[in-house]
């Protein structure tokens, strides 16, 4: 009876040992998060309606409309193929956003498995790490380089790439994260109350450790948007005639002079996407840090 009034006692209320979110919310509801959420929910939106903001298609050269500056018909003016430039950048918001929200994710679930895989087993782990520092040793370009002289070029190279950079950095973070959850005194509660390995795990370690991913993820996105516009700015990203933000900026190169908002456009949409998601992990940052 003593023993069992003992074991009551050390055991935390499921309330307690529940990892807040009611901050995270809080933070994308105002300064830094509601305005990154902003930016992105405008671009995203701007990309998704391009049909309707533009009656241009973005492939289609236009008759007698050479690199002419902006108008009331074609608001960023044209290329130097005759292209509308507004109606490419629309287009590459939608092909940059996909790429981004396709890798990003699969890193992250790739690499969090892997990180929470070496919590289990000291043999996973080791070899978990190895190849983490295998990974990181390749600068992110050398490695798309080195990736799109074997694959060849295209979204998948830059899909690929992205992929590759987000494992290690979840799946280390993930570990650490389990690592110090496991711990806290509400983890040591459970297991002395006979809890099992994968049920604390699931219960109390899991919904912790994740919660710190929220303020990687964001940043990942970020730099993901610029892993896409630096690949298709040197060529092996996302290839010609398809629109990207990153060979958009690479065409506007030799024709500034002529129109130079072939490359304002683009560079603006790219500024806005990685400020937004930078906004939106450091209002994150900001809450986890607080709550």
């Amino acid at each position: 009876m003593t023993e069992s009034l003992v074991i009551e006692k050390t055991a935390v209320p499921e309330d307690v040992s529940a990892p807040p979110r009611a901050g995270v919310r809080t933070a994308l509801r105002r300064g830094q998060g509601l305005a990154g959420v902003l930016l992105i929910a405008v671009v995203a939106l701007a990309g998704v309606f391009a049909g309707v903001l533009s009656s241009y298609d973005p492939l289609a050269q236009i008759s007698g409309a050479n690199l002419l500056g902006p108008t009331a018909a074609h608001w960023l003016g044209t290329d130097h193929l005759n292209r509308d430039v507004a109606a490419r950048v629309l287009a590459g918001i939608r092909v940059n956003l996909l790429i981004v929200l396709l890798a990003v994710p699969i890193g992250a679930l790739i690499g969090a498995l892997v990180g929470l895989a070496a919590t289990v087993n000291p043999i996973a782990d080791v070899t978990a790490q190895r190849v983490f520092d295998l990974i990181l040793a390749f600068p992110t370009l050398i490695f798309a380089i080195a990736l799109a002289a074997i694959t060849g070029p295209g979204a998948h190279a830059v899909v690929i790439v992205i992929v590759a950079a987000e494992i290690p950095i979840f799946g280390r973070q993930i570990r650490t994260a389990v690592l110090q959850v496991r711990e806290q005194p509400f983890v040591e509660a459970a297991e002395v109350i006979g809890a099992g390995t994968w049920w604390t795990l699931r219960k109390h370690v899991l919904p912790h450790a994740i919660e710190p991913l929220g303020v990687q993820f964001a940043l990942s996105l970020s730099v993901a948007v610029f892993v896409e516009g630096a690949m298709s700015f040197i060529g092996i990203g996302v290839r010609p005639p398809d629109p990207s933000l990153g060979s958009l900026i690479a065409d506007s190169i030799d024709n500034l002079d002529a129109n130079p908002w072939m490359a304002i456009g683009p560079l603006t949409v790219v500024a806005a996407l990685t400020l937004g998601f930078l906004l939106i992990a450091q209002a994150l940052g900001r809450a986890r840090r607080l709550g």
